[in-house]
């Protein structure tokens, strides 16, 4: 029987960014492939600089995602010191934000940026192998996102998780039918999150038939596969999308 390993998502604030290209950071609607790879890595300790573990998480897992509520957007614009190129291109690295600070102030820059954020969206993530023998088992991440090595957050670092993920294993024939049998501790609690109701936008990859209840389903390219995370590179993959009937364990 198919294993899945399903978690949740919520916090206040949550940014999942797009492609960016200058000033503009626009957010996406639902968790970018890498922030969740960037989740799991962290709950497991693994830094970004490990190009071979980034790796085995690109290759070795798949991913689908239900957002229950859509979130309202908020745009925050945004300034930010930082060292000079000539500063940046020395023989090594700042090792923090102070060290790169620190430098005399009249030589600092100013960046500037509009940063698009999603208030009160709230998700259910599922990962299952891509291979028979994933590079981690799904019981090892489910408790290490219960107890992580790095801190968590949502897409950004100003965007920590507000509640407890819930990580479980999951089996069943298919997705929809491993949902059937989650048990979330939350669905009192969030009830009441604005656009909350028995339907939502499943997100997922994969050719499989999803097996919910849902209207059409729509396929997109979207540029959220790491590549290089040292360079933050990143490859296109194929995005399905569709709106459907949320089992009644998962709402």
């Amino acid at each position: 029987m198919p294993e899945y390993l399903a978690f949740r998502l919520y916090g206040p604030m949550a940014s999942w960014g797009g492609i960016a290209v200058g000033e503009y950071r626009p957010g996406e609607r639902s968790p970018a492939k890498s922030a969740i790879l960037g989740l799991v890595g962290a709950a497991l300790g693994i830094r970004r600089d490990d190009a071979a573990a980034q790796a085995r998480l690109r290759d070795g897992y798949r991913m689908a995602t239900i957002a229950h509520t859509p979130g309202s957007l908020l745009r925050d614009y945004h300034t930010t010191q930082v060292a000079p190129e000539i500063a940046k291109k020395r023989a090594w690295k700042f090792a923090t934000r102070r060290e790169e600070l620190s430098i005399p102030r009249e030589t600092l820059n100013t960046i500037l940026s509009t940063r698009e954020y999603l208030c009160d969206a709230f998700y259910t993530v599922c990962l299952w192998g891509a291979t028979a023998n994933p590079p981690y088992p799904l019981a090892e991440i489910a408790e290490r996102l219960k107890n992580p090595v790095f801190a968590l957050y949502l897409g950004r670092k100003s965007c920590p998780i507000a509640l407890p993920v819930q990580s479980q294993i999951l089996t069943g024939t298919d997705l929809h039918e491993a949902l059937k049998t989650a048990s979330f501790k939350d669905q009192d609690l969030l009830k009441r999150l604005p656009g909350r109701n028995a339907e939502g936008m499943l997100f997922w990859e994969g050719d499989e038939a999803t097996r919910f209840a849902s209207g059409p389903a729509y396929s997109t390219p979207r540029r959220d596969l790491p590549a290089d995370r040292s360079k933050w590179l990143f490859e296109e993959r194929i995005e399905c999308e569709a709106r459907i009937e949320i089992p009644k364990e998962v709402r």
